[in-house]
């Protein structure tokens, strides 16, 4: 499929996907095109070659693939503004846009286009985003296209429509969860002697060692856990006083509450 790109939308999230796609050189500055109303923003986006506008019809009537990068309030609005502008066979639509599900945008738009729905994380803004993906009428080269565009962009894979609001709070919600274990890590450090910047930094960079590990080796958690518990050793013991005190539970507790407040709340 073609590889003109239109980004409809130049806020926070459309602006760290034209930069991340144009850091992986994975499409040329020149066919990616980036819409906002105020496009004095995206000065920075144009010094680097890549099409500005504030003309939603015109980019999406240029593109092939158009990312609907948009506030979930405007989105009825925008989608019925390129619709004329829409052609099958040519367009692929990927919205990123919390929210909203493909049947909503098949209603607005009535033509079978090829659909995506994705949901990134805040990640993305430095590329290691972990990507949900979504797809409806795609075929297989469209799917793969999609998912090879979003892994320049962190990690992706491709799951059922069904389990997006389980994958906003594993992936999107997941982000805060890590970040009060680093908290705590850092507070704990701290008080066993460190500054509180070599806390962070040793916290920090230790979560993300843990997780290469595992993204790397393909390797369960319980299995590198065993290679640092040692007989009698200050690891077991403070995993096991973590335990007691309901570390794991109030976790798993705590994903299943996210789950369950956007389940009640649509």
């Amino acid at each position: 499929m073609s590889r003109k790109i239109a980004i409809i939308g130049g806020g926070n999230l459309g602006t760290a996907i034209a930069e991340g796609l144009i850091g992986s050189n994975f499409i040329a500055p020149g066919n990616i095109i980036v819409t906002k109303r105020n496009i004095a923003t995206l000065g920075s986006l144009q010094e680097k070659g890549v099409n500005i506008t504030g003309d939603n019809i015109a980019a999406a009537e240029q593109a092939d693939c158009i990312v609907l990068a948009i506030k979930p309030f405007q989105f009825k609005e925008v989608l019925l503004q390129i619709k004329p502008a829409l052609k099958p066979g040519k367009h692929v639509l990927i919205s990123v846009v919390t929210g909203i599900w493909m049947k909503e945008m098949q209603e607005l738009i009535g033509t079978a286009f090829p659909l995506f729905r994705a949901m990134p994380n805040t990640a993305i803004a430095i590329r290691q985003s972990m990507t949900c993906i979504a797809s409806q009428n795609a075929s297989a080269e469209q799917n793969q296209y999609v998912l090879d565009l979003f892994n320049q962009l962190g990690k992706s894979v491709i799951i059922e429509e069904k389990l997006m609001d389980a994958a906003t709070v594993l992936g999107a919600c997941g982000t805060a969860y890590a970040m009060r274990y680093i908290r705590a890590n850092i507070q704990g450090g701290i008080e066993i002697g460190f500054s509180a910047p070599i806390a962070s930094l040793i916290a920090a960079q230790t979560v993300k060692g843990a997780a290469e590990l595992l993204l790397q080796k393909n390797t369960h958690p319980e299995q590198e856990i065993d290679k640092v518990t040692t007989p009698k050793g200050c690891t077991i013991a403070g995993l096991n006083e973590m335990e007691h005190q309901g570390f794991s539970s109030s976790l798993i507790k705590g994903v299943v509450t996210s789950y369950r407040k956007i389940v009640d709340d649509m």
